[in-house]
């Protein structure tokens, strides 16, 4: 079932500044064709596809870097990421139907999805979409979650998509995203070979890219230079 766009811009009138959707932004529940989605159209005509997962808090907090994804010329689908890395749903099934469901819009061009995930969402990445080459280009995971992970070389094993992470150095949050499991996770992709790059902002907390928390501009801004930059090399635009 999808809602109205005029529905949603009247109910986004009633909710805090960081909760508003986007003009151009199409909710759907979830269903058969997979989980709950809202889904941004990029201003120009098709884009190629990316998917991104919100961390525990859900995807309130990542609205307006989706909408921002959009901006760049793609079709951004931003999921819950609770309905991917969790014990409750098959989240890689749930990841995989987002993915071609995406691709059946008449928004999204042909071809693979990117995919970026952000703590909880980003542990859903690492899990499952580095593991999905059919369907995915590339992994970019902002301080993902790794408490899933008991043996970082297992985990790299099942990389088989470029994976960036964008990790805090004093990231302590709950203790779901420490630095010490990225280094082991660089340690293991250096010596199988997995193509996969770290890298750490000294003093950055977590969500700090992410504006009323833990937020550093300077890091949110080379953060965001590099995941366009990933974008540009791994899920390029379509040439006009």
């Amino acid at each position: 079932m999808r809602i109205p766009v005029l529905i949603l811009l009247s109910l986004s009138l009633l909710l805090p500044a960081p909760l508003a959707l986007a003009i151009d932004s199409t909710f759907t529940f979830a269903g058969a064709d997979g989980p709950a989605q809202t889904a941004y159209a990029p201003e120009k005509g098709p884009g190629p596809v990316v998917i991104l997962l919100s961390g525990a808090s859900g995807p309130n907090w990542y609205r307006s870097f989706a909408d921002e994804v959009a901006r760049l010329g793609y079709y951004a689908v931003l999921l819950d990421g609770n309905d991917i890395l969790t014990r409750k749903q098959d989240g890689e099934a749930n990841l995989r139907k987002a993915i071609e469901r995406a691709q059946r819009s008449p928004h999204a061009v042909a071809g693979k999805a990117a995919v970026i995930g952000f703590s909880l969402g980003g542990g859903g990445a690492l899990a499952h979409a580095v593991a999905l080459p059919e369907l995915v280009s590339t992994v970019v995971a902002y301080y993902p979650s790794t408490r899933f992970v008991t043996d970082a070389g297992v985990l790299v094993k099942r990389f088989q998509v470029p994976v960036l992470v964008l990790a805090g150095g004093k990231d302590t949050y709950n203790n779901c995203c420490l630095i010490e499991s990225m280094h082991a996770m660089e340690a293991a992709a250096k010596e199988l070979g997995a193509r996969f790059e770290l890298v750490v902002y000294p003093d950055a907390q977590h969500g700090f890219n992410l504006e009323g928390r833990n937020y550093r501009r300077d890091y949110e801004v080379d953060a965001w230079r590099r995941t366009v930059e990933t974008l540009r090399v791994q899920q390029p635009l379509k040439a006009p």
